[in-house]
């Protein structure tokens, strides 16, 4: 047998997984296109694994090809409508798209599976989650911010006008009449201009005690529970001395394990202390800042 048909034969008989496998140690390398490549043929022999579906994606990630990566996602989640990884990468895929709502859903059914399944992925998929939450919570601030000033701006615009259209108003009757005299024209200028400058400045002053509103909005680290990363409710201190939202750190001793998510200590539930310092932390920024439950 030639060199040329042996070659030819041994191509032949490389399988999906041995493709699988290839792609693997290319992406460990940072090798993404030739991973990309090894995906693809697996694909080709065997296009009902979502998981090298999910291994191309993952590789489409690292090269911020956002499109081919949720096209991909899609694809395993089609043939695995619970596979957490497909909807963790289309969450990053659609974020990296500005498709923020639909991104953050799909991370969020992430997190949410990830408890279901009794998965350990640690803090990476829930601090993926909360970094995408307060991008678009952050985007909505700024649009908040804008709309502000636009209604300033033009409140602003129609104080001015009405008082110019008034005063217009006084000039073009005196011209009509024929009166020479200005003491009355004046007087009616006066006022007119008065209450224009008294509706300016209690707009100014109104729009002056809600200005703590204008500003960025972000709830600190430090007051958001480290599983889930929404502000604390109801916290809770463990022995290692760390604090979490008591359901959150009870629902990862159910479905996980009995021990610390982070300290990786054995925990019980009965372990658990009320953290009554954080709780009134917690309290006094939500009263002074309401719009935090919304995040």
């Amino acid at each position: 047998m030639s060199r040329s048909q042996n070659t030819k034969r041994h191509h032949v008989s490389v399988t999906d997984t041995e493709l699988k496998e290839k792609g693997n140690r290319y992406f460990s390398e940072r090798k993404y296109e030739e991973a990309i490549r090894c995906y693809s043929q697996a694909i080709q022999k065997n296009p009902s694994n979502p998981i090298y579906y999910t291994n191309r994606a993952l590789s489409g990630l690292r090269l911020s090809r956002f499109q081919d990566v949720a096209a991909d996602c899609r694809s395993a989640l089609e043939l695995e409508p619970n596979m957490v990884k497909a909807h963790f990468y289309l969450g990053q895929a659609l974020c990296g798209l500005d498709m923020l709502d639909d991104g953050v859903k799909h991370l969020q059914r992430t997190v949410d599976l990830a408890k279901e399944q009794r998965l350990n992925y640690g803090d990476d998929m829930t601090q993926v989650l909360r970094h995408w939450r307060k991008r678009r919570f952050s985007i909505q601030e700024e649009k908040r911010l804008a709309e502000e000033i636009e209604l300033q701006t033009y409140l602003s615009r129609l104080i001015r006008e009405d008082r110019e259209r008034q005063i217009d108003e006084f000039k073009a009757q005196q011209a009509a009449k024929g009166d020479s005299d200005e003491t009355e024209l004046n007087a009616k200028i006066a006022s007119v201009e008065k209450f224009s400058d008294n509706c300016m400045n209690e707009m100014n002053n109104l729009f002056a005690k809600v200005d703590d509103r204008r500003r960025k909005r972000e709830v600190p680290d430090y007051l958001c529970g480290k599983i889930s990363f929404e502000i604390l409710r109801d916290p809770v201190i463990t022995p290692s001395g760390i604090t979490y939202e008591r359901k959150d750190l009870e629902e990862h001793l159910m479905r996980v394990g009995h021990f610390d998510p982070i300290t990786r200590v054995t925990l019980t539930s009965d372990q658990l202390m009320p953290n009554y310092a954080m709780k009134e932390v917690v309290d006094a920024f939500v009263t002074e800042n309401e719009w935090a439950l919304d995040i």
